[in-house]
């Protein structure tokens, strides 16, 4: 018998950043916060090979980094301030990547990925009331996952699809991983902080009309890891601990037969046509990329979005997807990477059809 399910499929993702570069005066800050000399120079060294030539922030000129601003007052900003940037800014970010959707339509559910504030009356409903969106359309946010949040909530949409044929998902993803750099920290955190940026994107996921379709979820554990990748609730913000034995982890996992037969669904990775993978970092995607044997185009899109913007958690992956979307690939893996150590995506393909 045929799967008489719909096809959940995306149909427009469109992606917003803030305006202000910040990458430069980052690191100068970041030089600065490492009072030993050779610390320094590897910072230097190590910043320079990241594959990242800009990120962004919402804090403006020099995301708060000069003298008497955001993170050079003396003393370092409370959670609270830093909330409050959130509840301010990241509405605005979030509702500048929905601007760039060709249209809404009618809306049914509203799924919001964020880990980098929290606001209560929550994001989404502050989105809904500036979209003038109906009391009736239901709301979910996804909260604290981390970096692979973005793939979880576009699973999501495509779970809500599949239950409910006429459901149009709105699915935004918005990161302000600029309002919680940390003073006085050791070398190897200044280091994963200068992977960071501001990000937004949001996506329209139905059963109807072409679009990049959900596939197969896929999502894995790696075991012995829940400390290589922590996100703590401090006094003074989020504090991200990124260990750097994360590589060769992954790496190590992701060449086990089960766990690569998984992602692969059966199929031999040279026949996957596209690959959405979250740039957590080069290191990352070189990982992904040996494990696989890609070649060396296989991650372009990746690292592009990387160089271009860094790594901003959970809306990355959508920036990725989006770049995709205009190749329509016959066969691809969505794969992003965070807090477990753990592993979310999906399979997905293009379709021109409306018929589920």
């Amino acid at each position: 018998m045929p799967n008489s399910r719909p096809v959940a499929r995306i149909n427009a993702i469109a992606s917003a950043i803030p305006a202000t570069d910040v990458d430069g005066d980052y690191r100068e800050w970041a030089r600065q916060q490492l009072t030993d000399p050779r610390e320094a120079r590897l910072f230097g060294r190590m910043a320079e090979r990241s594959g990242i030539e800009h990120r962004w922030s919402v804090l403006g000129d020099s995301a708060g980094l000069e003298p008497g601003n955001f993170y050079t007052r003396g003393t370092p900003p409370s959670t609270g301030e830093r909330m409050e940037a959130y509840a301010r800014e990241a509405p605005k970010l979030a509702l500048q990547a929905i601007a760039g959707l060709p249209e809404l339509g009618t809306i049914t559910h509203l799924v919001v990925a964020s880990c980098t504030g929290f606001v209560a009356p929550g994001i989404d409903q502050i989105i809904a009331r500036e979209l003038g969106l109906p009391g009736h359309v239901e709301r979910l946010v996804i909260g604290f996952m981390g970096c692979y949040a973005g793939a979880t909530a576009l699973r999501t949409a495509g779970h809500l699809v599949r239950s409910e044929p006429g459901a149009r998902v709105l699915v935004v993803a918005v990161e302000l991983c600029s309002l919680h750099l940390q003073e006085g920290a050791r070398l190897e955190a200044m280091l994963a902080m200068a992977q960071f940026s501001d990000g937004a994107a949001a996506a329209i996921v139905s059963a109807e009309g072409p679009g990049l379709t959900i596939g197969e979820a896929l999502s894995a554990t790696i075991g012995d890891s829940e400390g290589l990748i922590t996100w703590t609730i401090g006094d003074s913000g989020f504090v991200m601990n990124l260990s750097g034995e994360v590589p060769g982890r992954l790496a190590h996992a992701l060449a086990e037969p089960e766990l690569a037969a998984e992602i692969l669904g059966g199929a031999e990775a040279s026949a996957i046509e596209a690959w959405a993978v979250h740039p957590g970092g080069r290191s990352i995607l070189d990982a992904v990329e040996r494990a696989f044997a890609l070649p060396p185009e296989g991650l372009a899109d990746s690292r592009e979005v990387l160089r271009a913007c860094g790594n901003m958690s959970s809306a990355t992956v959508l920036f990725v997807i989006e770049r995709l979307m205009a190749q329509k690939p016959e066969s691809g893996v969505a794969m992003a990477f965070g807090p477990g150590m753990a592993m979310e995506g999906f399979r997905f393909s293009w379709t021109e059809g409306d018929a589920g």
